[in-house]
């Protein structure tokens, strides 16, 4: 803490021990259009307040309200979308994305902020050392 802070908590008689400065952590909330614009190609957990309607060929199951993908900018002002990977590949281990022989189908959920209940950076720790952005999957 600076002088300058701590002289002026001293002078608003506040207790300067109980100061805690904190992050949002990993698994940081978005919670205003600003977050989602800063966050756009990163991994979020997305809940929505309803779940979807029926599903088409090659939809997600419906009824699903709880979706894992790569943020993305809608084509309409105020739209987002999910780029949803099936079967969550973020939670295989790195072995088993090596040896999957082709990608998983690529879905994308479409959405707008006053559809969503909760949004999250997604918490992937990756513990080998700092790789370039796009590069996580080369090990």
């Amino acid at each position: 803490m600076t002088r300058q802070r701590a002289f002026v908590l001293e002078v608003d008689g506040v207790d300067s021990r109980r100061v805690e400065v904190g992050s949002p952590g990993i698994d940081r909330p978005l919670l205003h259009a600003r977050d989602y614009e800063r966050f756009v190609g990163e991994t979020v957990d997305d809940i929505l307040r309803a779940p979807i309607g029926a599903a088409g060929a090659g939809a997600v199951a419906p009824g699903r309200k709880k979706f894992r993908g790569v943020l993305r900018r809608g084509e309409a002002p105020g739209a987002w979308q999910l780029e949803l990977v099936e079967d969550a590949p973020a939670q295989l281990p790195a072995k088993a994305q090596r040896r999957a022989a082709e990608p998983a189908a690529v879905q994308v959920l479409g959405f707008t902020l006053d559809e969503v209940r909760e949004a999250r950076l997604a918490p992937i720790v990756d513990f080998k050392g700092r790789r370039p952005r796009g590069a996580a999957g080369n090990a």
